[in-house]
């Protein structure tokens, strides 16, 4: 049986990373105690005062995790350049975002994605669903597809044990979460990118290098099948490359990315990661106007275009280069290969990375992995913990004061933190195949619903709240049931298992991506309905909520009287204040705050008196890693003017940025649509590669075992690729 004998890391890979370890906690330090921390929007929203280069950054780092390091490489390694896709629909999908989600979001000042369905819907019940269904998909599959993911890099690398490494890092990001806040999360990933794109362009150059270029991932990929029979099934064809491994958007019956199922269905799940994800979105609320909003979603979407290169490529080479161990179908080999019986395309990046890198860069390609998965799980850690706050804590304790709500959030942390670690164990046992693909299936059983709720919110004024309560209700069910079929009847994952139960016709013909086409059209369509047939939603429930009122000046008060002419007041960091009441206008009197107001959900002054009683030295030390030494407390005596919406950032952009922005926009949308186009349609000739007699046959044709040791001579005899050893 091969082996693969890993590299310690020698005293320059250590200095690499420790270097980097100190860079980063030196930001996040730096960053925590700049940090306004003791404010809701100071923690949560880092003082919306960001502009668009750190803002971008974070965007592109929150999205990029160990599951894409990971995941796209394993899928590329697998199945080719399809899983590329996901990248390039992203790129196209934040543009929606900026341009059409992003400002009313803004305007009508909100913090997180469930308070925008209160104010845009009214009551509570759609707020607590999507804050607790979210913070529970956020748990069980992003938070836990990064541990599993990181786990695997860290044990492939390193032979550390997986749960003291795992621990180690968690705490390392736990901390630059709970005592910096978002603040010290956007500063830490803007290194973090730095790291990342730069280490995986070399990873990638190296690895073209070694192949003979783009031609020579042509002329090899074909031919990557193990050559060890030790590493297939017999019987099988398992542990061929796919016919179609050049080919992004394939045909529409395609079991794996079909082209009508992926821009109609798929797309339904990114609007809603892009759109409407409080881990995506609460990046862009950071910002300190709509235009550096709108250049954060460009600068994050030209960035976008790199992941097809430097991660789903390499992870090809990783197959070209080592595939008894990358292209195992024999659950036994590769259960010692890397402990999953059904398969082992998920180590691709991490065979490449240590085979490939020298002393030093190796090390900097570690920190790059590990770089990853701090930055996702910071953006994770901190949008969950501000989800918990305002619109679960918020509804349980009304009363809960500034303080208790900021302490609140970084015990929430912790438990999250708790609860990811024990689902590790579960995520390790049950992941099938490939990760990437295995998590957005999931997430689409859930999260298109959502986007046709976000966009009829949006875009139809007339939808209410009655219409998108009853329609989500449905989608949950129908979306519960199909991933329990699923679940249920998807058998043991590895190459040549048998199965004894007969799969439903709706799991085995219904493919992921036209299920959630159909997820999608059916929500909006119950949600029309039901809108259509009841009352209207109330008139302030649409101010500055809408496409089409966003831009109004028409601000409503608690007690539903209207100032006029508000002006939109500026925040900017400068400031030392939290929020300058807007002056009211002459002949407009501002309204009396009753204690049934729900002023304090959209605009929280805590510029109140400051609680100055006696403290002990440990509770102001306390107070002062957790940033809340100086938060301003209400007593019941206080008479407080509440700024009757909270409008943290200029709407107004100028000529220039008009300019510039639209034509950024139109050079993204240009480059996108022309990158589908070419890896869809362009026919790659790779069929003289393949072994002969290879077109002929599907996938599954029990006679092609009988060729496929002949078909990799051509392969073997380039010893310096097949049989490389590390020492």
């Amino acid at each position: 049986m091969a082996t693969f004998n890993a590299p310690r890391l020698s005293g320059a890979d250590i200095s690499v990373i420790a270097i980097y370890f100190i860079l980063v906690i030196g930001v996040g330090l730096l960053a925590m105690f700049r940090a306004k921390r003791n404010t809701i929007s100071g923690y949560f929203l880092a003082e919306r005062s960001m502009w668009f280069l750190p803002v971008g950054a974070s965007l592109y780092v929150s999205n990029i995790g160990t599951e894409h390091f990971i995941g796209l490489a394993g899928s590329g390694a697998a199945n080719g350049i399809a899983v590329g896709a996901w990248e390039l629909n992203a790129l196209l999908i934040l543009q929606i975002s900026g341009w059409i989600f992003i400002p009313v979001y803004l305007s009508c000042g909100t913090y997180t994605m469930p308070q925008y369905l209160a104010k845009r819907f009214g009551g509570n019940r759609l707020r607590i669903y999507y804050a607790v269904l979210s913070l529970i998909l956020s748990m069980l599959t992003k938070c836990s597809s990064n541990l599993y993911t990181g786990a695997l890099f860290i044990q492939q690398a390193l032979n550390w044990d997986i749960y003291v490494s795992i621990v180690l890092l968690i705490v390392v990001t736990a901390v630059l979460t709970f005592t910096g806040g978002l603040t010290a999360v956007i500063y830490t990933d803007t290194l973090q990118a730095t790291v990342m794109v730069g280490g995986a362009l070399y990873l990638m150059g190296a690895g073209f290098y070694e192949i003979g270029g783009f031609s020579g991932l042509l002329e090899k990929y074909p031919q990557a099948v193990p050559t060890n029979v030790t590493a297939i099934v017999p019987g099988t064809t398992c542990h061929h490359p796919d016919k179609q491994a050049f080919r992004m958007l394939r045909g529409a019956t395609d079991d794996y990315v079909p082209w009508v199922g992926f821009l109609l269905g798929q797309t339904a799940g990114s609007i809603w990661y892009w759109c409407a994800d409080q881990v995506i979105i609460q990046r862009a609320l950071a910002a300190k106007s709509v235009s550096h909003a709108q250049g954060a979603t460009l600068m994050a979407g030209f960035i976008k275009i790199l992941p097809l290169f430097i991660m789903v490529m390499p992870g090809m080479i990783s197959r070209v280069l080592y595939p008894d161990d990358v292209a195992c179908t024999n659950p036994d080999y590769c259960m010692s290969v890397c402990q999953s019986r059904a398969g082992c395309s998920n180590i691709a990046y991490p065979r490449l990375v240590l085979g490939l890198m020298s002393d030093g860069a190796r090390g900097l390609m570690m920190a790059v992995i590990v770089a990853a998965l701090m930055s996702d799980l910071d953006s994770i850690f901190n949008s969950a913990s501000t989800l918990f706050t305002i619109d679960v804590w918020k509804r349980i304790r009304k009363a809960a004061s500034v303080t208790e709500q900021l302490l609140v959030g970084r015990v929430f942390v912790v438990i999250m933190v708790v609860v990811s670690i024990a689902w590790v164990p579960v995520i390790k046992e049950t992941q099938k195949g490939q990760v990437f693909i295995f998590m957005n299936e999931v997430t689409n059983y859930f999260t298109p619903s959502f986007a046709a709720v976000f966009l009829l919110a949006v875009l139809v004024p007339r939808v209410n709240e009655k219409g998108v309560f009853w329609s989500l209700m449905y989608a949950f069910v129908v979306g519960a049931v199909r991933l329990v079929l699923v679940l249920s009847f998807q058998g043991e994952g590895f190459c040549g298992a048998s199965s004894t139960t007969t799969i439903p016709s709706v799991v085995r013909d219904m493919h992921f991506m036209y299920f959630a086409l159909f997820l999608f059209l059916s929500t909006g369509l119950i949600a029309l309905v039901i809108s259509y047939l009841t009352t209207p939603p109330p008139e302030e429930c649409l101010l500055n909520t809408t496409l089409w009122s966003y831009r109004s000046k028409v601000k409503t008060f608690s007690d539903g009287s209207k100032n006029i002419d508000v002006d939109l007041k500026i925040i900017s960091g400068a400031d030392g204040n939290e929020m300058d009441p807007v002056t009211p206008r002459d002949d407009v009197a501002p309204p009396t705050v009753t204690e049934e107001s729900n002023a304090e959900e959209t605009c929280i002054d805590l510029l109140q008196t400051e609680t100055t009683a006696t403290r002990s030295v440990a509770r102001r030390l306390f107070n002062d890693v957790f940033g809340i030494d100086q938060v301003h407390e209400s007593t019941e005596n206080d008479e407080v003017f509440h700024d009757p919406v909270f409008v943290p950032v200029a709407l107004k952009q100028t000529r220039l940025e008009k300019v510039i922005l639209t034509t950024g926009l139109l050079s993204i949308l240009s480059i996108a649509v022309a990158m589908y186009v070419f890896w869809s349609v362009y026919n790659f000739d790779t069929n003289e590669f393949y072994p002969e007699g290879a077109e002929d046959l599907l996938p599954g044709d029990e006679e092609f075992l009988h060729n496929s040791m002949n078909h990799t001579a051509k392969h073997t005899s380039d010893t310096a690729l097949s049989n490389r050893t590390l020492v």
